[in-house]
């Protein structure tokens, strides 16, 4: 276990929490490389069902390192597989909620982006201020923003660098629940608690399609969805989840990974 990434496994959910705070958790080339191993441990294990992200102390991630990129060293941050933090431009499979502790700004904000779902405390903060810094938010802030609000307010928050609350998040739909600091963790391990009771294969591609109908259009959004619903037929959890709601028990779900 790298000490700066911290790795816990509670039930079926595996919780990395960013270990950097006297840095602000700031992202460097180890703690990217960190979370990249980790994600590949996780991805083809079947007792996993969803991953929780979060940060070490009173910060969620402040971004990239600084101190890495005035020396020449922000190549180093990008992983192989999943860019930025290892896993802006990753494809993973699996559920991922990021519980924001704290400020998450610059690349902080852009890993919170890349998450699936967001469990934040009151205090949060949210901003991409790279443009103050004579930067760009390249690690999918701006594409990713430009999808999720409406345009005027990605453009806003790209252009001027300030923060939101995580209020003003909730209200715009970046953000899923607002908890007091000291829950946020816990609510975020109980919401992917709720999503592995779930059959695995069904929770995987209805988060695939939910994802790829952003840019499609509705045609192929129909001709997707039924490619989508004859995977799902094929794994027999269709029948088993029928099968034991008439029987009232649990539904032992034929596809675990």
């Amino acid at each position: 276990m790298s000490d700066i990434l911290e790795r816990e496994r509670r039930d079926a959910v595996e919780l990395l929490r960013l270990n950097r705070p006297a840095a602000r958790n700031a992202m460097n080339p180890e703690l990217s490389a960190a979370i990249e191993a980790a994600l590949d441990d996780v991805e083809g294990d079947p007792a996993v069902a969803a991953v929780v992200i979060t940060g070490a102390g009173s910060v969620f991630c402040a971004g990239a390192d600084l101190r890495v990129l005035a020396g020449g060293g922000g190549a180093g941050i990008m992983t192989k597989r999943g860019g930025f933090a290892g896993l802006a431009q990753r494809d993973f499979p699996k559920p991922v909620i990021a519980a924001v502790n704290g400020l998450a700004v610059a690349g902080g904000f852009e890993l919170v982006l890349s998450c699936d779902l967001v469990v934040a405390a009151t205090d949060s903060a949210f901003g991409l201020p790279e443009a103050s810094r004579g930067l760009l938010a390249a690690a999918g802030g701006p594409i990713r923003l430009a999808k999720r609000v409406p345009l005027a307010v990605a453009l806003e928050i790209g252009m001027t660098g300030d923060t939101i609350t995580a209020e003003r998040a909730y209200q715009l739909g970046l953000v899923n629940r607002i908890v007091p600091v000291e829950r946020v963790v816990d609510e975020a391990v109980a919401l992917a608690e709720r999503i592995a009771r779930n059959s695995p294969i069904a929770v995987r591609v209805t988060r695939r399609l939910v994802r790829q109908a952003v840019d499609v259009s509705e045609a192929e959004g129909w001709r997707l969805t039924m490619a989508a619903a004859g995977e799902v037929g094929a794994s027999g959890d269709g029948i088993e989840g029928a099968t034991a709601f008439i029987e009232k028990r649990d539904p032992v779900w034929h596809d675990p990974a």
